[in-house]
Formats: C-alpha cells, structure tokens, sequence
C-alpha cells in the first residue's frame, strides 16, 4: 500500500466529506459505468459524515475563487476546502498546488 492510501484509510474513522464532492464522486463513478446504488452502499460502508452543502460554506466557497483561480481549482475543490476551513480541520488532497495556496485552513498533500 503507497503512503497517500495508508493515509486516507487512517484518516476514514474521522473523515467528513461535502454532498458536493460527493455528486462528484458519483458522476465520475456513473460515467465510467458503476452502478450508483452499489457505489452508495460500499461508500456507506467507510463511515464518512456527509455534509450539506450550505449557505455559508457557499459563501466560503465564493470568497475562495480569488485565490484559487489562478491554480486552477474547482467549485468541488474549494467545497472541500470550504468545509475544512468552516471546521477547523485539514483538507487532504493530492493536488499540489493546494499546498501552495496560503489559505487560512490546513493541507495535507499526499504526494
């Protein structure tokens, strides 16, 4: 097992994660032709706390793209940073360029 997976599997018992990176999830699961129920069950399975995607993180996210344009990242990517900074946690990805963004939030990049 590489380093970023020994992580991310250390990380699942606390993991959180916004319903919009999970529509992304799905969407990539559907196109390359996984059955979404079957993808629900085994995400289900990994205990992760699904959170709404609200206002205020919408706010967040809005106030984001700023800093973010530049390096080109997504409504998902700052959902996900949204969400961290919005509870004080850290956000792991495997996007380097988070890493540079100097955002008031913690990253972890796991490459």
């Amino acid at each position: 097992m590489n380093p970023a997976t020994a992580r991310v599997e250390a990380a699942l018992p606390a993991a959180a994660m916004s319903t919009v990176n999970l529509a992304e999830v799905l969407s990539r699961l559907k196109r390359d032709g996984h059955d979404l129920a079957e993808a629900m069950q085994r995400l289900d399975r990994l205990s992760i706390e699904w959170i709404d995607f609200d206002r205020s993180q919408a706010e967040i996210v809005a106030a984001l793209l700023p800093a973010t344009r530049p390096a080109g990242l997504s409504l998902g990517d700052r959902a996900c940073l949204a969400l961290a900074m919005s509870r004080g946690a850290t956000a792991l990805t495997t996007d380097r360029a988070w890493g540079r963004l100097g955002l008031d939030v913690q990253v972890e990049v796991l490459r």
